[in-house]
């Protein structure tokens, strides 16, 4: 087959062309310049198209360079833009907080109590009404027994577990809850119970004493733990103890307790 495709004469034309070609490019002395200047007419509509080619891909890929570019700067973006949305979104959390605070702190009796503002962190998960943490404890002078109440001075409980940082409320509503109170109008003295979470009952209350639906029930100050004159709530109905012996008195607390964003516990 070599003998067929590279005879003598063939390997003569090729030779010759070669030098040829060798002459008119290598150009000793300008000979050949008309010679070249016909090849490079003939080459320039192929090198130009080349040539366009060969920045039209490098445009390609640089414009998917650039789209990966843009991708990954909008997912920067993205990022800040989220970032600054919950630094928003946490700054009027607390200023939000700071006003409700602020309202509140308007409405307790500053002047007559030593009183640790905190914000509730936590309650009874089965909304029983029974206890609720807040964010203050042991490391803000916080200790066992001390009384919480919210605006206008209004009883909720007493602290009943103390941490380095937070405390355990036991509320009114508690089934554990005793508390010595009156009567304000008509100065009927007894104990108010926490029903399971349901309520308050005023137990223990002499036959002899006068008691009205709609009177305010306050704390008495027996006992010293709990100061007297703090309001607990409003008799909804009289009725006779199991044993006939007392009065009691269904008494609706004046605060709600699952919606409580912010008490205050009674240092002094």
């Amino acid at each position: 087959m070599s003998n067929k495709y590279l005879s003598p004469k063939s390997i003569k034309f090729i030779a010759v062309t070669a030098v040829c070609f060798g002459l008119v490019f290598l150009n000793p002395k300008g000979f050949f310049n008309p010679v070249r200047m016909v090849f490079l007419e003939i080459a320039y509509p192929f090198q130009k198209t080349f040539y366009i080619l060969g920045q039209n891909t490098d445009e390609f890929f640089s414009f998917f360079g650039s789209i990966g570019s843009m991708r990954t700067e909008n997912e920067k973006l993205i990022r800040e833009n989220n970032l600054l949305v919950s630094e928003v979104a946490s700054l009027q959390e607390m200023k939000k907080e700071n006003e409700s605070l602020r309202e509140q702190l308007n409405l307790v009796p500053r002047d007559k109590f030593d009183l640790e503002p905190s914000f509730v962190i936590g309650q009874d998960p089965q909304n029983l009404g029974s206890w609720l943490m807040i964010g203050k404890g042991s490391s803000d002078g916080i200790r066992a027994g001390m009384s919480v109440i919210v605006s206008e001075g209004i009883l909720i409980g007493k602290i009943e577990e103390v941490y380095p940082d937070s405390s355990r409320v036991v509320l009114l509503t508690d089934s554990s809850s005793v508390i010595n109170a009156n009567d304000l109008e008509t100065g009927a003295r007894g104990l108010i119970k926490g029903t399971y979470g349901l309520g308050m009952v005023l137990d223990m209350v002499a036959q002899v004493d006068s008691l009205n639906e709609g009177d305010t029930i306050i704390t008495s100050g027996l006992g010293g733990e709990v100061p007297k004159g703090l309001l607990i709530g409003k008799i909804q109905e009289i009725r006779m103890s199991a044993d006939k012996l007392f009065q009691q008195a269904i008494v609706i607390p004046r605060v709600r307790y699952q919606k409580l964003d912010i008490v205050f516990v009674v240092k002094k």
